[in-house]
């Protein structure tokens, strides 16, 4: 998945290709900040309230956001965040995490104009048209510095399901009292028989070249995959650990032909996103989840833990993903092993696993959530900003009659595509809400039925 979507040579979001956009009706996919404005101005409402809530902080505060696509999210955004003076002026950077160089492009022209990008020790840099804030682009987040007296609000909108992932399978039983499993050196046999052995043992699925094909497709149809999942004839490394971390995991194992999704990836960050909002402390690692970094980069507990993320993905609200990969181009499902570098690719998110990772980071953050986006969006108040902007309308001089109908048509119908839960034409139910906020007793964040009083 890293090698198809983000390599310099011919990755989907980092090769350059003319007359291409991923993005928007002409490629191969649309997503909320581009549906309606109104949903980044929500969740630029909800950073507001998160702020507010922890104190009106005055100095010290950092926006952090993952995959930006066009910048449409943060520009929404940050034009709403614009209104409130206070926490204006209390922003010192944003930080955009951007592997694609023609992506940050973009994202410079929407949010910066004309001003030039300077190139720092750390990524590239460049004024907003917003309360001339600085933004900074970081190709990875660990080029973002990580400061114990700083308040990062994190923003991941279809972040995490572009990150890769291993899957594995239950098979049966290994009959041969000596196994032998897979290495990039070679098979490597062991004495001591695996538990695994005993019981159903997991089988990584690995990526393969396909049979060629036959016979040609027919004109307009896709092109046969050039590669199929396989399972693999032996233990690897990943398979004798990775599902080994987790209850959740451990529990399907029983199941003969149950297939599971991890991404380690993905646990990583959030890890570092909790660790960025409270610190680590003496809290050690749990057993039960893949955090490879965190004894690297232990941190001391936050003086005052601050900030938050936000997650804003799809996937199921706790079950353990199965099969989910997928390609996706010009707007419809496809294989994804068509055409590497030209589709996009994306598995569901482990919304449960993600949690998981963020509590065993860090005894100083608490998790919200999953919700539906819809019941977060309609908590954020959706309907009611649609009927005022529809109102402004109709204050504004121009066009009369049917075309500010029409207007006011495309506003609502955009917010209520965003809220829907009917499969194939709303995002409402598909797509989930998850928080990581400062530890609190538990007090719910707004659009986590929590307000401001609370």
């Amino acid at each position: 998945m890293r090698q198809c979507l983000t390599s310099l040579e011919g990755g989907y979001y980092t090769y350059r290709r003319e007359g291409r956009d991923q993005f928007g009706q002409k490629g191969d996919f649309i997503t909320s900040p581009e549906i309606s404005q109104i949903f980044g101005e929500l969740i630029g409402l909800w950073l507001v309230a998160e702020w507010m809530g922890q104190g009106r902080m005055n100095h010290g505060v950092e926006i952090i956001e993952m995959g930006p696509g066009r910048g449409t999210l943060m520009d929404d955004m940050l034009r709403t965040v614009s209104r409130f003076k206070d926490l204006a002026s209390s922003i010192e950077n944003v930080f955009l995490v951007e592997a694609s160089p023609s992506l940050r492009n973009a994202q410079k022209r929407l949010l910066c104009g004309e001003k030039p990008l300077e190139e720092t020790e750390i990524g590239f840099q460049c004024m907003s048209k917003h309360f001339g804030l600085p933004i900074t682009w970081c190709e990875d987040l660990r080029f973002v510095p990580s400061t114990l007296s700083k308040t990062p609000f994190i923003f991941a909108h279809e972040f995490f399901d572009a990150l890769p992932i291993h899957a594995f399978q239950s098979v049966a039983p290994s009959s041969s009292p000596v196994q032998t499993f897979t290495t990039p050196t070679g098979p490597i046999s062991l004495n001591n028989p695996n538990p695994q052995t005993q019981s159903h043992q997991w089988r990584e699925l690995l990526v393969n070249s396909a049979p060629p094909p036959t016979t040609s497709p027919p004109p307009g149809k896709d092109p046969p995959p050039e590669f199929e999942l396989t399972i693999s004839k032996s233990s690897t490394p990943s398979s004798l650990l990775l599902p080994t971390l987790s209850p959740r995991y451990r529990a399907l194992l029983p199941i003969l032909g149950a297939t599971i999704e991890i991404s380690p990836e993905s646990q990583s960050y959030v890890a570092d996103f909790a660790r960025r909002i409270a610190g680590s402390g003496s809290k050690p690692p749990s057993s039960t989840l893949l955090q490879p970094d965190i004894l690297l980069q232990k941190q001391p507990t936050k003086p005052h833990p601050s900030g938050a993320a936000l997650i804003l993905d799809y996937g199921p609200q706790s079950t353990v993903p199965p099969s989910t990969l997928r390609g996706i181009r010009s707007h419809a499902l496809c294989s994804p092993f068509i055409l590497p570098g030209l589709v996009d690719l994306s598995a569901d998110v482990d919304f449960t696993s993600l949690a998981d990772a963020a509590l065993g980071a860090s005894e100083g953050v608490e998790v919200h959530g999953p919700v539906e986006q819809g019941d977060w969006l309609l908590q954020m108040g959706a309907r009611e900003r649609a009927e005022m902007i529809c109102k402004e309308l109709d204050k504004t001089g121009g066009d009369e009659g049917a075309t500010k109908e029409e207007a006011k048509k495309r506003i609502r119908g955009s917010v209520e595509r965003l809220l829907s839960r009917v499969p194939g034409k709303g995002m409402g139910g598909l797509y989930k809400v998850l928080a990581i906020v400062p530890e609190r007793g538990g007090k719910r964040p707004v659009g986590f039925e929590g307000g401001l009083g609370d």
